[in-house]
């Protein structure tokens, strides 16, 4: 990040929250490559609040250039008009991911909306907030598909997918994930919406000792997998990723649909359709999920890739 790459910045802030998102949206996507220089710099808006994330350790000069700019964004009538209460900066390049308050009092807790429904974010806590603004699309594609299913979430996280299920009809959702900090956000997101806990289970369970248990809970006529890229001790995309999709014929109803969902920029979709067509033939690739606008990326193969495969029954 340079002082002269970040001339257009303020501009562009500006002009984004003029009027502002209705929904939680990222404002500038530095990552996607389209602005030279600004490759790790990420802008997020949580209805009120401003999230900068810096991805790579700024120099003295630029960061006093980037910090210009926000107080110049914080002192606009855009800013007053859109309704901005906080700002904050996080080092995402840093070990702990430290985050500090550049403006307003900067809520722990905060919650936001994406297409009427709601979810709880952790702000400055944690490496990230608590929904990521790339999966719109897919949690909009499972709220459409739910109806009447039985959905597994794996690595379900503050379990997003979970709510759209539900909101889309779900007959019953299973979520698993290791972090059980994550899925008390995930009762909490679903109380949010107001929606029955009855109907979800909630698994703080290692998914390659859970097996058996999630045979037993099944078949489900969706299941949704979106692993971290790397979670030391527990998760390794190369590993492990196609480990979990030779178990997916066992856990799928017939014609049972399959998210796979992938967020490793150095890795393509190539990955996910050869590894299903090798390790689970019985689900054929259906389509890739387009990712929203402002996540648009010069290497489309380096964005969020969303696969939708469909189990289908060998011919009698």
């Amino acid at each position: 990040m340079t002082p002269d790459a970040l001339g257009p910045l303020l501009a562009h802030l500006l002009a984004a929250l003029d009027p502002p998102p209705p929904d939680a949206r990222r404002l500038f996507h530095g990552r996607g490559r389209r602005w030279p220089g600004l490759e790790h710099l990420t802008v997020d808006w949580l209805q009120g609040v401003l999230l900068v994330a810096l991805f790579r350790a700024p120099s003295a000069e630029a960061l006093a250039t980037l910090e210009a700019q926000l107080d110049a964004l914080v002192a606009s009538a855009a800013w007053r008009a859109a309704g901005g209460q906080a700002l904050l900066l996080q080092h995402r390049y840093r070990p702990d991911s430290a985050t500090t308050c550049r403006h307003g009092e900067c809520p722990a807790h905060w919650t936001v909306s994406e297409d009427g429904l709601r979810y709880g974010l952790d702000l400055g806590r944690h490496q990230n907030s608590g929904l990521f603004l790339d999966m719109r699309y897919g949690r909009r594609w499972v709220r459409e598909q739910a109806a009447g299913r039985r959905v597994l979430n794996l690595f379900a996280y503050t379990c997003a997918f979970s709510v759209a299920a539900l909101a889309g009809g779900a007959e019953s959702v299973v979520n698993l994930d290791m972090a059980r900090a994550a899925l008390s956000r995930g009762r909490d997101n679903h109380r949010l919406n107001g929606q029955a806990l009855e109907r979800v289970s909630f698994l703080d369970h290692d998914l390659f000792k859970s097996w058996g248990k999630l045979r037993k809970l099944g078949p489900y006529g969706l299941v949704i997998v979106d692993p971290p890229s790397f979670q030391k001790g527990s998760f390794e995309l190369a590993r492990d990723y196609r480990k979990v999709l030779r178990r997916l014929p066992d856990l799928l109803e017939a014609d049972g649909l399959v998210l796979a969902c992938l967020n490793d920029p150095d890795t393509g979709p190539d990955f996910l359709r050869a590894g299903m067509a090798e390790e689970a033939p019985q689900l054929v690739f259906q389509q890739r999920l387009e990712n929203p606008p402002e996540f648009l990326d010069i290497y489309p193969d380096a964005g969020l890739k969303a696969l939708v495969f469909r189990h289908v029954a060998p011919p009698a």
